[in-house]
């Protein structure tokens, strides 16, 4: 199996714009499969992630890799470390209400931004998962946001 940081190394050298395209391309075979294909990068499992568009109003579905912690869910905007956060971060911080689906299995949940201590612990949870979230954040100005999505 590749090394997350061979994955996360990979992830950068893509242009955003494919990225967007894998990522739309991942959600029909994910759904079709219930995450049997395309529901892991490396040790990492990959959830689908419905949002409701800030602008447009439409819900859009992302494939996020995340952690589960207890009854939370925890994902990174990280965006493969480009320079703006994924639409699905500011969709969430818009509107923190979303649908999840993993394997198959959906749930509502509710978004929030964790901040401090929190962050630091979540983050280096999910670093534990896949290593390529360090090597995003040196690759970016930004603040990366972790969400912690719990049921509603």
């Amino acid at each position: 199996m590749p090394s997350d940081h061979l994955y996360s190394r990979f992830s950068m050298f893509l242009p955003a714009g494919t990225l967007r395209a894998l990522g739309k391309m991942n959600v029909p075979v994910y759904r079709m499969t219930r995450g049997r294909l395309l529901g892991k990068i490396g040790r990492a499992p990959v959830l689908l992630l419905t949002s409701m568009g800030r602008r447009s109003g439409q819900r859009r579905t992302s494939p996020v890799l995340y952690l589960r912690d207890d009854e939370r869910i925890v994902v990174i905007g990280s965006n493969a470390g480009n320079a703006h956060a994924p639409a699905w971060s500011h969709n969430l911080k818009a509107n923190p209400q979303a649908e999840i689906e993993i394997r198959g299995e959906r749930r509502l949940v509710r978004a929030r931004v964790t901040e401090g201590e929190e962050r630091a612990e979540l983050w280096n949870k999910m670093n534990a998962q896949y290593g390529g979230f360090d090597d995003y954040e040196q690759r970016t100005a930004r603040d990366i946001a972790v969400f912690v999505l719990e049921p509603r």
